[in-house]
């Protein structure tokens, strides 16, 4: 096994400086020089400059706040948070301010079209503002908007304003926790860290994705990992939103873990998935072995056993 992962580590650092630094830090242990001069790299070569070269005059993507779906200003800055584009990044920090002074509020939480805010939606606004650190005065009554829309059973549910749901909605939840989790390390003063308590145990009583009532998995979709998830909940985005988060592994969490296990070719990569249905800038990665979903199952899966919690 320790010769099939040096292979396939070797084979992670032939690709994108965003999959490079990444190794570097999170598999390879390399030293904090090491990895800051290759995730510079994000923004002047391969896939984050490709993207960062689509930016227009206006500091929008496809001229549109949210749409058109995937290439818009907010789910292209999604992406290269995804690919690690540095904090602070000059046409990131422009572009969140498109986002935010586009944006109409309503008792704080900002909406991207006419109408209410969609939870969803402010969370993703949160989550840019927090880790581009773009100086947005009304990023804290954003979170404070999203605290008030937690749900009695921990989660968070974009059709709670709708129809009246009163269930988490998984897609909604991770959302929320992946913003609060960056608000949090950006140094925001509102408290978040008893909410997003709630919120992880609100996963780990669904099994992390499977239904409360019957135990059953709650959507055959979770189980497939595209790159990116865009709003989209799967196992492996929630398995890596606890580990980012510093949470203890849970052993509710098994079950998930071994899904992502027993994915793994025998070559010790896994595939890439089909992306979710939407215009995209480029493919990132051909129908094959995926090195982005293969460094992001390796992270988890580092993660899982180092501390004995497979056992």
């Amino acid at each position: 096994m320790a010769g099939t992962l040096e292979r396939v580590t070797a084979w992670l650092l032939e690709g994108d400086p965003a999959i490079r630094w990444q190794v570097l830090q999170d598999l390879r242990g390399a030293g904090d020089d090491e990895v800051l001069t290759e995730r510079r790299r994000v923004a002047t070569e391969g896939w984050g400059a490709r993207l960062l070269g689509e930016q227009d005059g206006a500091g929008t993507w496809s001229r549109g706040l949210y749409l058109p779906k995937w290439t818009s200003t907010t789910y292209t800055l999604l992406l290269l948070h995804r690919l690690g584009l540095p904090e602070e990044n000059p046409q990131a920090v422009r572009g969140c301010h498109c986002l935010w002074d586009g944006a109409r509020y309503y008792d704080g939480g900002p909406s991207l079209w006419r109408g209410p805010p969609d939870t969803c939606v402010v969370g993703m606004l949160g989550l840019l503002a927090s880790y581009f650190r773009y100086g947005e005065p009304r990023l804290d009554a954003a979170v404070s908007w999203l605290l008030q829309e937690q749900l009695p059973d921990g989660g968070w549910n974009c059709q709670t304003r709708r129809t009246g749901s009163r269930h988490g909605s998984f897609h909604t939840s991770i959302t929320v926790l992946e913003a609060l989790d960056a608000y949090g390390r950006s140094g925001g003063p509102a408290e978040v860290r008893a909410a997003a308590a709630k919120g992880r145990e609100f996963f780990l009583a669904h099994h992390l994705y499977r239904s409360h009532t019957t135990g059953e998995v709650a959507d055959g979709a979770f189980t497939r990992f595209p790159f990116p998830p865009q709003w989209h909940f799967d196992i492996l985005r929630g398995l890596e939103y606890f580990r980012a988060s510093g949470a203890a592994p849970d052993p509710r969490l098994a079950d998930a873990v071994e899904r992502v296990r027993a994915a793994r070719n025998p070559d010790g990569s896994w595939k890439r998935y089909a992306p979710y249905p939407g215009r995209q800038w480029f493919p990132p990665e051909p129908q094959g072995p995926s090195r982005m979903t293969t460094l992001r199952c390796l992270r988890v899966l580092r993660w899982w056993d180092s501390t004995g919690s497979a056992g």
